[in-house]
């Protein structure tokens, strides 16, 4: 399995590549155009075996790839049309070029869309590019839905047609492709927000260019990678490894707090204290003995419980009562690192603070509860939120979801591991407990948050193999979580 690049671009950022490339190297646009077209030619050959080929073209540059393909699958005894959209007369520079090419070689073009067949060929996506700003209407809507009614695997040049290469949001309609092939500069939009659903497996080539150039372009974001864990020193004890104090469990809300706490134990933390109701304190750690639990009627039996502790925990079945208000307050002027999570989160809305040395882990309802917007607005853009919480409250934000954002106020970071196995209760307190322990461990704020991240979607990922995704609960990543950091 290809391993994806760590740095990932904006639609700008990898036009500015492409200009260095074709301005300051002499490389000419045609050849970078065929180079792509040849990529996406050699993976279609791998990943499918009907030799009977349909390319959708548009106006653009990613017209000029698609006809590179169309000319290259026919010079290898495919079966091979072509529908525009557009009138192909009508491209300039490489694009026409490309179109030429394909006609030297003796392609036509389908007059019909209702002329193509809907199986036993591949199609070939080549409508719309990166440089997609506005919604997807008129034929370009009508191709798309046609494309996504058929049967056939479909192949996406670059980025599936109607998706926002920048954020991930789909632009009114996108194709959904099996396989996207993504050249140059792999956009940070698909790995994010709807991207999932849309681009099937990513297959990247960067067209041979050089170091040097992707040197002289900022990247926009980074992967998160899999983190190492060092070894433990073989005189180590538990003091070395951190105090975890989980605050939360109103009543009727223990399993929250108990997740989270097993999380943290999980992860490696030396000890691990839970502060939670009286009322359902004495059974929190039946099954669990290492937990030290205490109930507490409010800040002023938690106070002891904070002084021994390295890093807190606040929110998970928190709820939103005085009680929990009280506690949260308390911690607010605490002079401890803090992952704020779940009813934390929706209390903390309302009354924004900005601090440092917390860590934030909204899924998009609480992240648009803390921005005072909708979870529309969240999902059109993804990083544009996650930057926004982040100045607005700053520390290390976590925004939850398909592709996991990270911002610490310096780095965007986008987690590729994780499934839809996911989706149940328990898995966001599992998190938290986690990036404690890592926290707690490692005295790292972005570390912790990154790690922790990883190694939850990796978990995952391999429950998901082993038993598949639906049925997935939080527990079932427990032991995966200690074999994947002893890994």
């Amino acid at each position: 399995m290809q391993k994806l690049p760590l740095k990932l671009y904006s639609s700008d950022q990898v036009k500015e590549i492409e200009r260095i490339v074709i301005q300051e190297q002499g490389i000419l646009g045609i050849e970078l155009m065929r180079k792509a077209g040849h990529a996406v030619f050699t993976v279609l050959q791998q990943h499918f075996l009907s030799k009977d080929v349909i390319v959708f073209c548009g106006s653009g540059n990613n017209a000029g790839d698609g006809y590179v393909v169309a000319r290259l699958a026919l010079q290898a005894g495919f079966s091979v049309n072509v529908m525009s959209v557009s009138r192909p007369e009508n491209l300039t520079g490489d694009a026409q070029l490309a179109y030429k090419d394909y006609v030297d070689a003796g392609g036509g073009l389908l007059g019909q869309i209702d002329l193509f067949p809907t199986e036993n060929c591949i199609i070939v996506d080549a409508l719309l590019g990166t440089g997609l700003n506005r919604d997807v209407s008129g034929s370009y809507a009508d191709i798309i839905e046609t494309i996504n009614d058929s049967v056939c695997p479909v192949i996406a040049i670059d980025i599936p047609s109607g998706l926002n290469a920048d954020t991930g949001n789909v632009m009114g309609y996108s194709v959904k492709a099996d396989v996207t092939v993504c050249f140059i500069g792999l956009k940070q939009g698909l790995l994010t927000g709807f991207s999932a659903q849309y681009c099937g497996k990513i297959i990247f080539t960067s067209l041979d260019i050089g170091d040097d150039v992707f040197q002289q372009v900022q990247h926009a974001s980074q992967r998160v990678e899999r983190p190492c864990f060092p070894k433990r020193h073989r005189c180590s004890h538990k003091g070395h490894n951190g105090h975890v104090l989980l605050v939360g469990g109103d009543v009727g809300y223990s399993g929250a707090i108990i997740l989270a706490a097993e999380a943290a134990l999980r992860a490696g933390a030396g000890l691990v204290s839970v502060a939670t109701r009286k009322e359902h304190s004495s059974f929190i750690n039946m099954n669990r003995p290492e937990i030290m639990c205490h109930g507490v009627d409010g800040s002023f039996e938690l106070m002891p419980l904070l002084a021994k502790a390295s890093v807190v925990v606040i929110g998970p079945g928190l709820g939103q009562s005085q009680w929990a208000q009280d506690l949260l307050a308390t911690l607010l002027n605490a002079n401890k690192p803090l992952i704020v999570d779940a009813d934390a989160l929706n209390l903390l809305a309302q009354n924004p603070v900005h601090h440092d040395n917390w860590i934030l882990t909204p899924h998009p309802g609480e992240a648009a509860r803390l921005l005072s917007c909708s979870t529309t607005d969240i999902a059109r853009d993804r990083f544009n939120a996650i930057t926004k919480i982040q100045q607005k409250y700053g520390g290390v934000v976590l925004l939850k979801g398909a592709g996991t954002l990270i911002n610490d106020g310096n780095e965007l970071y986008v987690s590729t591991t994780g499934n839809p196995g996911m989706a149940s209760g328990g898995m966001g307190d599992l998190l938290s407990g986690m990036i404690a322990a890592l926290v707690a461990q490692y005295d790292n704020l972005i570390k912790a948050t990154t790690a922790a991240v990883y190694v939850h979607g990796k978990a995952a990922d391999i429950s998901a193999e082993q038993a598949g995704e639906i049925g997935m609960i939080a527990s079932d990543l427990l032991p995966l979580i200690r074999q994947i950091i002893n890994k």
